[in-house]
């Protein structure tokens, strides 16, 4: 129980780290100015000779989650670097755990984050996720700014 009073209370537009190391250090902060019950984990910490990352995520939707599309944004030193689209949840033979969940109830899931197709350069990124409930992007349900400084090229 304490664990979750935690993540809940933390305060919206505080950047709260992922991690930091010699080469990597990453935080996020939410899109909104709403509190929110969402905490994410990323091990290890670092950009070198890693093939994947252990990612960790507990969320408590605010929203009944039965279609759930995810936009990544990203930037790299300013510039776009990437947008991907992502339908997650359709309604229809569902395959994420987070397909289906009810408004309140808690996420826990662990997961995989291959990394070593992706050679980062040095630089400064700002990847923008986003959640909809719908297919026309006009309902989100979240959205976090993610920060990923790679301080030293990896080739």
């Amino acid at each position: 129980m304490f664990g979750l009073i935690f993540f809940i209370l933390f305060t919206p537009g505080v950047s709260e780290f992922i991690c930091t190391s010699s080469d990597l250090e990453m935080s996020y902060t939410f899109c909104d100015s709403a509190a929110h019950a969402f905490m994410f984990n990323l091990t290890p910490c670092s950009t070198m000779n890693k093939s994947v990352w252990k990612a960790a995520l507990t969320w408590i939707p605010r929203s009944d989650i039965y279609f759930l599309k995810i936009v990544f944004d990203v930037r790299y030193d300013g510039a776009k670097a990437l947008l991907w689209k992502e339908l997650l949840c359709s309604g229809a033979d569902d395959e994420y755990s987070v397909c289906g969940m009810l408004k309140g109830e808690t996420l826990v899931s662990t997961f995989d984050i291959k990394g070593s197709r992706i050679k980062f350069p040095k630089g400064n990124y700002s990847i923008i996720v986003q959640g909809f409930s719908d297919d026309s992007e006009n309902n989100m349900v979240i959205c976090l700014n993610f920060t990923m400084i790679v301080k030293q090229d990896t080739f």
